[in-house]
């Protein structure tokens, strides 16, 4: 007799949520289920998270309005009066350093009519340090004080009529109660992080152990080389779990994975708000490229000086450090299906230096720039790919592949925290003492 197992077999849709999701379960624990489970258990993050409209912007208001996120490279905002405006849960927002030297953040609008004070590509407040409304000359200065409503030194008031702007004379009115509109602002290593929450837990909170394991790499003194700027019709979380796993490597990228192997790759995370991994060793170029090009950091421990370490910053933000530079994907949500990321490369003074003269140093980068924008422009082709899929209702989701897909399960629970409402920093991977790696795959 034989068993009649089809019958038998258990639908392994049956507890995914049908679609569409009523987006009024968007926050309730009970909606996500199958992928709460342990991750050799579990299913995917529900299709509706990357493409709902409703879920977009719960996401722009429990996620990015409410963590400390990675906006910026401090080499970029040196010196008092530099600046960068950047977008966060669709605010515009602007940061500089004061005449102190230390960085502030600001809501980029006016406290007059609320004009937007700095254009998007603006990289200096303005003369002396002084903001101006392009509106009514309303004036600020880098610590966010009001200076002027609208008469003060250059003003541009015509002459003789100085007095018809006289605001002293104003009822109920005091200038210091109308300076700009603090955002919280914090840096580590080579990154610059805002929260828009009006008092944020420590930015240490969610980075979690990270500062201990890049302690060798000096970030802080690294320097941006380039910057590009790709539009990606794709949500920003297949991004962020593209760059988590090394399953699609063979596949998708046939020239990285000549120099980064499949089976050197090893997961590398503590406790913390992100998700990493390294591949150990670093292999040489082969003539497809690389991540050769510049000398090594020389002050780099035997384990760094012969890894690549690869980070996602919870929510948005991928980091890459090698023993000679460092490459950064800040990833802003525009749409459930469109992302604007910005990669920068960057590297250390001394590695600069090593190289021997400006044209090999030169020389050098433009490889490793090369290199990464056919990486990432595989990467990005097949995330649109996935995009496409998932705007399809007749996916209800998939079974995560655990060995390679930890990563990604570590994250859609992040995910799914914030949504519901959890303030949770999960855990590290266990390891034995002196262990510093966890390996993705077993040995054959």
């Amino acid at each position: 007799m034989t068993s009649d197992t089809t019958s038998a077999a258990v639908d392994p849709y049956a507890a995914l949520p049908a679609r569409p999701v009523d987006p009024a379960l968007f926050t309730h624990e009970g909606t996500y289920g199958p992928t709460r489970l342990p991750v050799e258990l579990a299913s995917t993050l529900l299709p509706d998270a990357y493409t709902s409209p409703e879920f977009f912007a719960l996401e722009q208001q429990r996620l990015f309005a409410t963590s400390w996120v990675a906006v910026g490279i401090t080499s970029d905002v040196a010196k008092p009066g530099a600046c960068i405006v950047v977008e966060v849960a669709g605010r515009s927002i602007f940061v500089t350093r004061n005449r102190h030297g230390a960085l502030r953040a600001f809501h980029n609008l006016c406290r007059h009519r609320a004009t937007k004070l700095l254009d998007g590509d603006a990289r200096e407040v303005g003369k002396r340090g002084r903001i101006r409304c392009p509106y009514h000359n309303w004036t600020y200065d880098t610590d966010g004080t009001c200076l002027g409503t609208p008469l003060f030194e250059d003003s541009d008031v015509p002459a003789g009529q100085e007095p018809i702007f006289e605001t002293s004379v104003a009822k109920g009115f005091d200038r210091a109660d109308y300076g700009l509109l603090d955002v919280a602002v914090d840096s580590w290593g080579l990154f610059i992080f805002v929260n828009l929450s009006p008092d944020p837990a420590p930015l240490s909170t969610q980075l979690g152990d990270l500062p201990e394991r890049f302690a060798g790499y000096r970030l802080d003194e690294w320097v941006t080389q380039r910057t590009s700027t790709y539009d990606v019709a794709a949500n920003y979380k297949l991004i962020g779990e593209n760059f988590m796993e090394y399953y699609h490597l063979p596949w998708v990228h046939p020239e990285l994975n000549q120099v980064s192997k499949f089976s050197d790759h090893y997961r590398w995370q503590g406790p913390g708000l992100y998700t990493g991994m390294c591949t150990t060793p670093v292999s040489r170029n082969t003539e497809a490229g690389g991540w050769d090009g510049l000398e090594a950091l020389s002050t780099l421990g035997p384990e760094d000086a012969d890894s690549g370490r690869f980070v996602w910053l919870f929510p948005g933000t991928a980091l890459v450090v090698l023993p000679n530079h460092a490459f950064v994907l800040f990833n802003r949500p525009v749409a459930a299906n469109r992302t604007v990321e910005t990669a920068v490369l960057l590297a250390h003074p001394e590695s600069l230096d090593a190289a021997g003269g400006d044209d090999t140093a030169e020389d050098g980068i433009e490889q490793l720039a090369k290199f990464w924008d056919l990486v990432n422009r595989q990467d990005l082709e097949i995330v649109e790919r996935v995009q496409e899929g998932l705007e399809n209702p007749a996916y209800r989701g998939g079974r995560m592949c655990f060995r390679f897909e930890e990563p990604l399960h570590r994250f859609q629970n992040m995910v799914i925290d914030k949504i519901v409402g959890i303030e949770r920093v999960p855990g590290g991977d266990a390891l034995e003492p002196g262990q510093t790696t966890t390996r993705m795959f077993p040995d054959p």
